[in-house]
């Protein structure tokens, strides 16, 4: 034996659901930023990245996103691989980006951009959910199935 090191255990394959949970996070994501891209045009990224560095509010706010943005797209890779934190760093982004855009929702967040529009608190809420319903859903895949709890428990190194 040369200086490689051999694992005596065996490889644990992903349970669909667990797979099928870490592609719909990439692809949603990927699809948000074509669709924004494709919504705005090249002058309206521009003139969005302009407004964003005007102040230190925004500057945060869009550095922040950013931020959760690449941290999603961690955990959807860690959740493939079956790392227990994966899960529950996603779980963590959407409770940060659920409470961000209730709050902007309310009048309380910075900008405007990041809100949803409704008559009163509980229609803004009935609309969230609704918004976020394919969230609910990854993180069913996740956490619910005794496969996927038995894959993360397994997997956790």
């Amino acid at each position: 034996m040369s200086g490689k090191h051999r694992s005596s255990h065996a490889t644990l394959n992903a349970p669909t659901l667990v797979l099928v949970a870490g592609t719909a996070i990439i692809a949603v994501r990927c699809l948000d930023l074509l669709m924004l891209f494709g919504v705005l045009g090249p002058r309206g990224i521009l003139d969005f990245l302009y407004r964003s560095a005007q102040t230190w509010n925004l500057t945060a706010v869009f550095l922040g996103s950013l931020l959760l943005l690449f941290i999603e797209l961690r955990c959807a890779f860690a959740i493939m691989r079956g790392r227990n934190w994966g899960r529950w760093g996603y779980l963590f982004t959407r409770l940060v980006a659920l409470g961000y855009l209730w709050a902007a929702s309310l009048g309380w967040g910075y900008p405007e951009l990041f809100s949803i529009v409704g008559g009163s608190p509980g229609e803004i809420l009935n609309a969230l959910l609704i918004q976020k319903l394919p969230d609910l859903l990854v993180l069913f895949l996740i956490f619910v199935p005794a496969k996927s709890r038995r894959y993360f428990r397994l997997g956790q190194r």
